[in-house]
């Protein structure tokens, strides 16, 4: 992979594509065997250029990372779901094509999504993790999440346990 420059900024309209390219790749990648086929399948169909663009035209706050003038990875982030919680902001998704995985890019995105929260005034926030992706457990707790909730979540037939780590303003 050529890497050329690095870089995260503010997603646009005309991203839509990519990013709904990076959402089937990680998606896959991280979550077979843990969702249901069926429902991984769905849930990923939904979720393509046109849903995208809507949401990024409702001006849904999404941080893309670019390498090398393609979008490799996206974060989503807004205010927390789980109002019970204290922490005021939340990242909703965090994913990077499955190829750029371990290499720090995922802490670049994290770090980037944690500021563009800070600028909403949203300093305190949750995430929220299949309990089964072991991956994505280990890399919160990296980035010093610290677990406040356990919760599950429906999809289809099936609930699924979900970890929310939290990290308070700094």
């Amino acid at each position: 992979m050529k890497l050329g420059q690095i870089g995260v900024r503010r997603a646009e309209s005309a991203d839509a594509g990519r990013i709904a390219d990076v959402h089937d790749a990680a998606w896959r990648h991280a979550y077979r065997g843990i969702i249901p086929g069926t429902e991984l399948e769905r849930m990923i169909a939904r979720r393509g250029p046109t849903w995208w663009k809507r949401a990024l035209d409702r001006h849904t706050a999404v941080m893309v990372l670019e390498i090398a003038g393609e979008i490799r990875g996206y974060a989503t982030l807004g205010p927390n779901r789980m109002r019970m919680l204290p922490q005021a902001g939340e990242i909703y998704e965090l994913y990077l094509a499955p190829d750029c995985q371990g290499l720090g890019f995922g802490r670049m995105l994290f770090a980037a999504a944690r500021a563009e929260l800070r600028r909403y005034g949203l300093a305190s926030f949750s995430v929220r993790v299949l309990a089964d992706n072991d991956p994505a457990l280990g890399f919160y707790e990296r980035m010093g999440g610290h677990r406040v909730a356990e919760t599950g979540e429906r999809l289809g037939e099936t609930t699924l346990p979900v970890v929310v780590y939290g990290w308070e303003a700094e």
